[in-house]
């Protein structure tokens, strides 16, 4: 038989691997300064492009999509050469693939400070981005599947399986989550509104970490791992199981961030029981990959790729047990909107993701830059400086979140909110925060040691890299099918005259073989999989119109509102505020009556948050005068003594952009608000109207005078809105069919108390 001579392509692993740590170091960098501005606010330093709003989503974009999504590129475009014995498909999609996503990047790190923002955690960058991402994504897929076309080896891995998941579904959260209407070049907004927004991001949030920071990683922990410990992998039908468990479980858990808000109950419990069912699988992989190491377990003592690789899984277990439990929802009534969550992020993103990423590294250096690794006593120091500082991160911060969570439902001996004033909780955390940030400190120190590793180890590079050839059968002859014989199936314990044949064949797993050598089958399957456990949520959510109940007093956001909530969204003001009061009793206490569905019919997107660093704002409308807003804008700390959050002074100067309104709303009568001709015609002069009033209230009440064309007041004017809605009178004509309250005619207190 002849032999092909071949060659992988180890240049684009290396480049993937250089950015990897290039933004891995920058990210950090940015995390570190939303920590310290957490910590001592006056680290805003007074001006927008540095301000908290607009540098934690750059920190989560650079973390996720830059330093995470550049590893997982470079550990599939190495493992996947090998697994198939055959070099990428096309050297000039791998290129663009590198370059693309370079750019698409550095685009996200200039437009997010800069406020350009669709307002939606984890999908902040604006449409053109969007669009890049999307073809970026194509140009992998086809350099993957093309390379998988091509191979060498019939059968498919393990890792392969999870990249193939990782694939497909990323592709299909990116393009729903980010269907959205352009109001300009930098400016768009969700196709989506309120509740079935809320529900949409978290489809894609949750699922966003579970296929690209979770199944690509179980693949290059699956690759990496045995090669680095050079023992096989424990299971091959625990590897089955947690495949396909995961997979079709994990597309179900995302409304479980949604407990005790506006979406329908039903919806949010589904999300709960999935969550914890998918412990189970995510333990399976845990032990898949730690019994790996069954008998070399002396190794991970002398050896810091190791070590990286057993703490990495052991966050892994450790995270998904935790998020099982954080979705229970009792459990959620305390962790939710506190620090807990982030806690339970940083374990993960951190231990799992960050030593993952660093063990990988470490075993490819001295491969990709044929040398030997320039100093394992750095590696070990690395490794023992991260450990250090995810204890002293996390361990803070869930300190932190308890303490919120306590103190935030804590009642007196005569009924009321133990804890009424906000600030209260805050002043308690600041020790936490600045354990937090001698942890992030410590965890960066490690990742700096890892450059200096990696670029002593490439200055000891010889002139010319080795590139190893290797011979293999051509494709023709290792890609045919093969009818496997009735004796070997019986080699397998698969007997043809039994009755129970199919059942023992299936428990063989033997149907799973002939699946991996089908790759466009199981990619079938695999999309079947994600697609219809999304369709069992999606439809129902979406086309059932008794979900969103309408409230006949909920009207459109005014012109000079819609502008102030597109400044609000500009600044971040999510990433600290949510927008929604749960029906409980001590949010109805400290906040007012609990929000309903039919008050955000006209939000695109909705603003009901993920934390609060700041109160809750869902009510806030008439609760202070005009002022109050403007002092609380130019120094918060002057109006909240002991208040982090950052100033605005720059809304008290920068202009209102009043042309842009017509086109904003007709952006938003396109999406399903109902705004007339006249409406839109007439625009401008109600909004100057409106902001002459506003301006002529603070000047009476005391304050500045000529506020008329600042941002300052459309973000007062959308404020002072918030959560009035409920508040007016019913109309004059009511409509033939009268709207539902979900609560009929319960009070909030009753509500809490009956739930």
């Amino acid at each position: 038989m002849t032999v092909e001579v071949f060659s992988y392509d180890d240049a684009i692993v290396r480049k993937f691997t250089l950015v990897t740590l290039v933004w891995g170091v920058v990210g950090m960098l940015v995390g570190l300064l939303v920590a310290l501005q957490l910590a001592a606010p006056a680290l805003n330093f007074g001006v927008p492009w540095l301000s908290f709003g607009r540098l934690r989503p750059l920190h989560t974009n650079a973390v996720i999509f830059a330093f995470a999504g550049n590893a997982v590129f470079a550990g599939v475009y190495y493992s996947l050469q090998r697994l198939l014995k055959a070099p990428m498909f096309s050297k000039t999609l791998s290129a663009i693939h590198f370059w693309g996503w370079q750019a698409i990047i550095v685009a996200a790190a200039v437009t997010l400070p800069l406020g350009f923002t669709q307002g939606k955690e984890y999908a902040e960058l604006e449409w053109p981005i969007d669009i890049a991402i999307a073809l970026i994504w194509v140009v992998f897929a086809v350099n993957v599947f093309g390379t998988i076309a091509r191979r060498r080896e019939r059968h498919l891995y393990v890792s392969i399986w999870f990249y193939i998941a990782t694939l497909i579904t990323i592709a299909m959260l990116h393009i729903f989550n980010s269907l959205a209407l352009p109001a300009g070049l930098f400016k768009s907004y969700s196709l989506y509104a309120g509740v079935q927004d809320a529900f949409m991001q978290w489809w894609y949030g949750h699922n966003a970490v579970g296929f690209l920071l979770t199944t690509p990683f179980l693949g290059l922990m699956y690759y990496f791992m045995p090669k680095a410990a050079n023992r096989p992998v424990f299971s091959y039908r625990l590897s089955i199981v947690h495949f396909w468990t995961l997979v079709f479980m994990y597309i179900w858990a995302g409304p479980h961030h949604l407990h005790y808000t506006a979406l329908p109950a039903w919806a949010s419990t589904l999300g709960m029981l999935f969550s914890v069912m998918l412990w189970m699988p995510s333990w399976g992989g845990m032990l898949n990959g730690l019994l790996t190491l069954r008998g070399v377990w002396h190794k991970v003592a002398e050896d810091p790729v190791l070590k990286f690789f057993v703490v990495s899984v052991t966050f892994y277990g450790m995270s998904t047990f935790e998020g099982p439990l954080l979705s229970v929802r009792s459990v959620n009534l305390l962790s939710h909107y506190t620090d807990w969550t982030i806690a339970h992020v940083h374990s993960g993103a951190l231990g799992w993701v960050g030593f993952l990423t660093f063990g990988m590294i470490y075993w490819l250096m001295p491969r990709l830059f044929s040398t030997e690794l320039w100093s394992k006593k750095l590696a070990e120091a690395h490794f023992w400086v991260g450990t250090i500082g995810i204890l002293l991160y996390i361990v803070a911060i869930y300190a932190a979140g308890l303490t919120q969570g306590l103190m935030w439902l804590a009642f007196d001996e005569d009924g009321y909110l133990k804890y009424g004033d906000f600030v209260e909780t805050t002043l308690r955390l600041i020790p936490m925060y600045w354990v937090r940030v001698i942890g992030g400190t410590a965890y960066l120190a490690g990742v700096l040691m890892l450059a200096v590793n990696m670029f002593m180890t490439w200055r000891r590079r010889p002139a010319t890299y080795q590139v190893p050839l290797h011979e293999a059968p051509p494709l023709a002859a290792t890609y045919l099918p093969h009818p496997e014989p009735a004796s070997a199936l019986r080699t397998a314990g698969v007997h043809l005259a039994d009755t129970g044949y199919r059942l023992e064949r299936f428990f063989s797993s033997h149907w799973h073989r002939a699946w991996e050598r089908r790759p466009v089958k199981l990619t079938v399957m695999v999309t079947v999989a994600v697609v219809s456990a999304s369709l069992f949520e999606i439809i129902p959510t979406f086309l059932i119109k008794s979900n969103v109940p309408t409230i006949s007093t909920v009207a459109p956001y005014t012109p000079l509102e819609l502008t102030g909530r597109a400044i609000y969204l500009s600044e971040g003001c999510y990433n600290c505020h949510s927008q929604m009061v749960r029906p409980i009793r001590a949010e109805t206490e400290r906040y007012g009556e609990y929000s309903k569905p039919g008050e955000f019919v006209y939000d695109h997107p909705f603003q009901w948050g993920s934390r609060r660093i700041g109160p809750d704002l869902q009510r806030v409308g008439g609760k202070y005068p005009h002022l109050w807003h403007v002092r609380h804008m130019q120094d918060p700390r002057a109006i909240t003594r002991g208040s982090i959050m950052p100033g605005y002074p720059w809304m008290l100067h920068a202009e209102l952009d009043f042309a842009a309104i017509p086109r904003t709303m007709r952006t938003h009568r396109a999406l399903g608000v109902p705004y007339s001709d006249a409406d839109i015609a007439g625009a401008v002069e109600h909004a100057t109207a409106q902001a002459l009033g506003i301006a002529g209230e603070i000047a009476t009440q005391g304050g500045p005078q000529g506020l008329e064309r600042s941002q300052v007041v459309a973000l007062i004017a959308y404020l002072q809105r918030l959560g009035t809605d409920i508040t007016r009178p019913e109309p004059a004509v009511q409509p033939a069919t009268p709207p539902v309250d979900p609560a009929g005619e319960l009070s909030s207190v009753q509500v809490a108390e009956a739930r």
